[in-house]
């Protein structure tokens, strides 16, 4: 039998990050179609592998027993031949403060068709800068996914911030045995709760937990109508717990036709508590003012899930972002489904539409 050739990607495309690798590699192992990457991380100063797209490349490989050529740290170049996707235990680990939200996000439709059922143990960065907390993954996307029929549990067991890394989750996650299921997500509703979970490790007070949550009640509560239950838990974290030192919230409201939007800030030296407090407080704000049924942390997500589930997902959204705009290229791409999208008259939100190809696992 002739070998496959491999789907050629162009990884400088639009941002030119990771999202290119993440997106290309789980479309390739589920569908079991090798791909071929060039220009890996080109729009980033310092292109090519790092640590973190590095792990998740092994990761992945490991699941579906692929073969994965130029896998070095600084390779502007991968073709990765993908194999049967098995299930069963796995770890990885960056080695660094590299996102762990990341790797999941990697991770996650393969374990979806897999054989058998999928424990991921995974080490690095829970809460880092430039990617979802952990948090945020466990409270939003965890539910957001469930629309369309993936269901997953995520456990916290230590936080690790930057530049240590260090923290740990582990991902459990069932086989969709009867693929993705199509959602239509159009109807916000209104805003029936808001929680959220303030938190410090290391050597910082639980002061900082509660300035934060303070900071952030008070903006909600004057734009959220009266009546909303706000609930932001403050917490100080245990020494075995964390590993080094960090602070962050992550907020999430839930409306009445079951719709999760989230927000969150990430402490630093320079920065103000308040003002951690206050970004999270916006960020969730600017998504349930336009009364989008996604945040953006979820819509660039979503997208993979869109195209490989059964029947028509319609989703309101706010605009596209980057991220979200790189995902649709890799999945017309990788699986030659069209999205379309349609502005929301009087709004500035989208509709985002797609029939999906109804992929369902491979069994043996």
């Amino acid at each position: 039998m002739a070998a496959v050739t491999p789907v050629s990607i162009d990884g400088s495309f639009l941002e030119g990050g990771g999202q290119i690798l993440r997106m290309g590699l789980a479309l390739s192992a589920v569908q079991n179609i090798p791909i071929n990457v060039t220009k890996v991380r080109a729009g980033r100063p310092n292109p090519g592998l790092r640590p973190q797209h590095l792990t998740g490349l092994q990761l992945t490989r490991d699941m579906c027993n692929g073969k994965l050529e130029g896998g070095q740290i600084g390779s502007c170049e991968i073709t990765f031949y993908p194999g049967s996707v098995d299930g069963g235990n796995h770890m990885a680990d960056t080695q660094t403060a590299g996102s762990v939200s990341l790797l999941i996000q990697a991770a996650l439709p393969c374990a979806a068709f897999a054989y058998s059922p999928t424990r991921l143990v995974l080490r690095g960065g829970t809460n880092a800068d430039m990617a979802p907390q952990v948090d945020y993954t466990i409270h939003v996307f965890r539910k957001v996914s469930a629309w369309f029929g993936l269901n997953f549990k995520l456990f916290l067991k230590t936080r690790g911030f930057y530049p240590q890394g260090r923290g740990e989750v582990s991902l459990e996650v069932k086989p969709s045995h009867e693929g993705l299921w199509a959602a239509d997500f159009t109807d916000f509703g209104e805003v029936a709760s808001v929680y959220g979970k303030s938190y410090v490790a290391g050597t910082l007070p639980v002061k900082v937990a509660h300035m934060m949550a303070d900071s952030a009640e008070q903006i909600l509560m004057e734009e959220i109508p009266r009546g909303v239950p706000i609930n932001i838990e403050r917490i100080k974290e245990q020494p075995g717990r964390a590993v080094g030192n960090g602070s962050g919230i992550v907020l999430w409201a839930e409306t009445t036709t079951g719709c999760v939007l989230g927000g969150s800030g990430l402490g630093k030296k320079d920065r103000r508590a308040e003002d951690v407090g206050a970004a999270a407080a916006n960020e969730l704000l600017e998504s349930l003012k336009r009364k989008a049924c996604v945040d953006s942390h979820s819509q660039d997500q979503i997208i993979i899930l869109m195209a490989l589930a059964k029947g028509k997902s319609i989703v309101k959204c706010g605009p596209l972002t980057d991220h979200s705009k790189t995902a649709i290229h890799v999945a017309e791409l990788m699986t030659k489904v069209k999205f379309n999208i349609r502005e929301d008259t009087g709004s500035d939100c989208i509709f985002m539409e797609c029939e999906g190809i109804g992929l369902l696992p491979k069994h043996r």
